[in-house]
């Protein structure tokens, strides 16, 4: 049974694979979370079999108060600890961090983000950040609740009509992750998949780069 159930930890769509320190906050919160599911689950299971066996002088303020919510109460605590500092760590913060746009429609995403010279590159299902940066996305949309999730970078956030949120990930390494709607948005919900290029710096994508008839290539040119 071993190999079947970790055979879903893998995978472009796994969270349990980072490739950035902000989806590996979040996998370890995982772990910690299951560890403590795991310690509650094997008391309740050693107080059933317990259950089974002979009378025991114990008042059952002993079992209730002392295992039952004293030990919950500490596990669960820890857990919540720990989804604060993570979630601390986590949020987007006015830093200087590079900002890109993330748009959402039935059934696609529309990117905006910085090209050469700065200019503001728009692309079509298919977002570029600097590898090794902190990137802030603003996420919106253009019809329905939508979600940006990529696993391997950052948690998840909804695009809703008419608001801005903002999330931020990156990537520790040049490379490619999927990501996808996480909000089930209509019949092409199943579709609305996108990456997520992570580029090294100095080696900008040929999509960032100006088109030869915009005045920025001729100022390239010219110079």
């Amino acid at each position: 049974m071993v190999p079947v159930l970790l055979a879903g930890c893998d995978g472009p769509l796994s969270t349990l694979t980072p490739a950035g320190p902000i989806a590996a906050e979040i996998a370890w919160l995982w772990w910690a979370m299951l560890a403590g599911a795991a310690a509650i689950t094997l008391l309740v299971g050693v107080l059933i079999l317990m259950g089974f066996g002979p009378p025991r002088e114990r008042s059952a303020r002993h079992w209730t108060h002392g295992w039952g919510l004293g030990f919950s109460l500490v596990v669960l605590s820890i857990v919540l600890a720990g989804g604060l500092w993570v979630g601390e760590r986590t949020l987007p913060r006015a830093d200087g961090a590079v900002e890109v746009r993330a748009h959402a429609y039935q059934w696609g995403w529309r990117f905006t983000q910085p090209g050469a010279g700065g200019a503001i590159v728009e692309t079509e299902g298919t977002l570029y950040i600097p590898a090794g940066q902190s990137v802030n996305v603003i996420v919106t949309a253009e019809d329905v609740i939508h979600a940006f999730w990529v696993p391997q970078l950052a948690g998840k956030v909804d695009a809703i009509p008419g608001r801005e949120n903002m999330l931020r990930l990156q990537a520790d390494a040049p490379g490619i992750h999927a990501g996808l709607c996480a909000e089930f948005c209509g019949l092409g919900h199943a579709g609305m998949r996108f990456d997520v290029v992570a580029y090294a710096e100095g080696d900008l994508p040929d999509a960032l780069m100006p088109s030869p008839n915009t005045p920025a290539a001729e100022e390239a040119t010219d110079d």
